[in-house]
């Protein structure tokens, strides 16, 4: 069984869920090109945008699954938990000014160390699903 210090009040369980919501602003758009470099057209460009099949500009991916690295670290499971890996599928676009929901749901929990499987979806605040997939997390004890 995984340590206490883990999960300082119990290991996740399965079905458990949890979610974060925010803005995509003008601001987070710019910071994330700051730290990425992406630069693309169809982030920035109306003109160009609008004469793709998105029909405007959309917002990078990975502004958009940031707000899961928000829910799997502060949420569920938790402070000290990091990505293994990752299988999104980007279903619809998010658009400055959407604001969008992440959601993680707990599908499976390792007995004999602090792995977490997790079913992982973002929202747009019109129910349109934007993201959805698998996440496997791991666990360290903060000390």
């Amino acid at each position: 069984m995984t340590s206490p210090s883990v999960w300082p009040n119990g290991a996740p369980k399965v079905g458990q869920t949890a979610r974060r919501s925010r803005e995509v602003t003008a601001r987070a758009i710019e910071r994330f090109t700051a730290i990425s470099g992406d630069r693309n057209p169809i982030h920035y460009d109306e003109e160009i945008a609008r004469r793709t099949r998105f029909g405007g500009i959309v917002v990078q991916g990975g502004v958009t699954s940031a707000i899961l690295n928000a829910v799997v670290a502060e949420d569920l499971p938790g402070p000290g938990t990091v990505f293994l890996s990752v299988a999104w599928d980007f279903r619809a676009p998010v658009r400055p000014g959407d604001t969008i929901t992440g959601e993680v749901e707990v599908t499976s929990v390792r007995e004999d160390k602090p792995v977490t499987e997790l079913a992982t979806r973002v929202l747009r605040q019109d129910g349109t699903l934007v993201l959805e997939g698998r996440a496997v997390c791991y666990t360290m004890p903060l000390v």
